[in-house]
């Protein structure tokens, strides 16, 4: 909701009062969020997070979940959690709406209830979402790869088409729509996507099903882009392309997505002629979009923002005329950095370190320098690239950098414990620990879509309560119940006669 918008009239506002201490409030619990926070552990103030999820996202790893080797929870610990021991550190479960630079408010809302937060200094790390390119219509068709909702949706999609295969196929049906996946996006999270379904289809699940053959699974990853790994530059995305074609990934290049239902999607070659793709299974991993919070922030700064709704900061990563208010990770446009975990990272790292120099009357900091550690892409087992300065890496030893570095970054000495076992089940063995899906995962997000008001129309508006004294009296009498039969023997004894 834009500045100076009407807020709905909810009956549960609350306004946090302000605190003695300096006040920080970061928004997004994600890499900028989490390190921004933590980096502020030894500062004089009180930090208040603000997150419409109540974990901290290892979002790289989402393709792991979605194709059944992590669990979500090893990839996204309880951010209370995580902050358990820092004192200065609070939590709160809300999806920011409103940021008022003037009056230096956060409005945020969960289930109808609404909380105004007062800040001092102000940290937005509230990340991207996934874009469609003006297309938000194909999410119901082709979920992203963002969320945890999104990668429990795609597991269930996944393995389902399986499922849903294996019974037609019994029933005499064709089932090729259902056997054939469909990656839309060739960066490093479609290229990812795309080798673990092939390994998938080719490896993990050969001995599973008796009426379809998963090695006749078809595997296409899509981009209309002229290369596989545009960021990684000619060699490594050729490389990439002829080991995802070895593993029996079909590589459509220069092909633009332009419809997407039910049972496919449509791809518009350069010469214009359009092919028709038969899939169920679709996943979209293409573009993203900066939080809709940077059109809010552009409208009262008149900072500009560009083609992915990031929005222009200073050299010192805040906003034009608030040096209070800190932009860091996906929502910034400043020298061509990348959206990466390690821009978010030394972003929040950098405010944090401004905000306690600026308390203790430290000079300012030298304009922000992004220091790029590499990147890297995983295929399949043993098989990755990575590009760490003029460095050029492939195979076996860009495998194990990748896991490495991973596992590093990991949340939590039991997560990365975990994640080991699983990934030597996963790719030593043939194995997948996560492969419970359920229709409920997949069916659930468009669900809460069609109510007016999303899972808000699923509970009580705040003040309204059943009657709570009956309810006690029901409940007690059930227990009493429970309570006599045990204690006179009738369980299993036959009543009457």
């Amino acid at each position: 909701m834009a500045a100076g918008d009407t807020q709905p009239d909810l009956p549960d506002r609350v306004i946090v009062p302000r605190s003695d201490k300096h006040q920080v409030v970061v928004i997004g619990s994600g890499f900028g969020g989490l390190f921004g926070t933590k980096a502020l552990r030894k500062a004089d103030v009180d930090v208040t997070m603000i997150a419409k999820t109540t974990h901290h996202l290892f979002q790289p790893l989402l393709y792991q979940v979605a194709t059944g080797i992590l669990s979500e929870g090893e990839i996204a610990p309880p951010t209370r959690e995580v902050l358990a021991n820092q004192k200065n550190a609070q939590v709160l479960l809300g999806e920011v709406t409103e940021v008022d630079l003037e009056n230096r408010l956060i409005t945020s809302h969960v289930l109808g209830r609404e909380l105004v937060t007062p800040y001092d200094s102000l940290i937005v790390a509230a990340g991207a979402g996934q874009s469609y390119f003006g297309n938000d219509h194909f999410a119901e068709f082709a979920p992203g790869m963002k969320s945890i909702d999104d990668a429990l949706e795609l597991r269930g999609r996944i393995f389902g088409a399986f499922e849903m295969a294996e019974l037609g196929a019994a029933r005499g049906e064709n089932v090729d729509h259902l056997l054939t996946f469909v990656v839309v996006g060739a960066g490093p999270t479609g290229v990812e996507m795309a080798g673990q379904i092939a390994e998938l289809a080719h490896r993990t699940l050969t001995r599973d099903f008796r009426a379809i053959s998963t090695r006749q699974a078809r595997v296409i990853l899509v981009d209309a882009a002229p290369q596989v790994l545009p960021p990684f530059g000619a060699k490594l995305g050729k490389w990439t392309q002829e080991k995802l074609e070895a593993l029996g990934v079909e590589v459509l290049l220069g092909a633009m997505v332009t419809d997407v239902d039910e049972r496919g999607l449509t791809v518009k070659y350069k010469d214009g002629s359009e092919q028709r793709i038969e899939a169920v299974a679709k996943v979209w991993a293409a573009g993203v979009q900066a939080n809709p919070l940077g059109k809010q922030l552009a409208e009262q700064t008149g900072a500009p923002l560009d083609r992915a709704g990031r929005i222009s900061v200073n050299p010192d990563l805040t906003l034009p005329g608030y040096p209070e208010v800190f932009v860091v990770g996906d929502m910034i446009s400043l020298d061509n950095l990348p959206g990466v975990a390690q821009v978010a990272i030394q972003g929040a790292k950098y405010a944090a370190k401004e905000i306690d120099g600026r308390l203790q009357g430290k000079p300012a900091q030298a304009p922000f320098k992004y220091f790029d550690k590499g990147s890297m892409a995983i295929i399949s087992r043993f098989r990755a690239v990575a590009m760490v300065g003029k460095l050029r890496l492939t195979g076996v030893v860009a495998w194990l950098m990748w896991l490495v570095v991973h596992l590093f970054y990991i949340t939590g000495f039991k997560n990365r414990v975990t994640a080991v076992i699983r990934w030597a089940v996963s790719f030593l063995g043939k194995g997948r620990s996560e492969r419970t899906s359920t229709e409920q995962q997949i069916f659930a997000r468009v669900a809460l879509q069609r109510l007016a008001r999303g899972a808000t129309d699923l509970v009580s508006e705040p003040g309204e309560y059943d009657d709570a004294e009956r309810r006690r009296t029901e409940l007690e009498a059930q227990a009493a119940e429970e309570a006599r039969l045990s204690d006179e023997n009738k369980r299993g004894v036959k009543v009457g006669g």
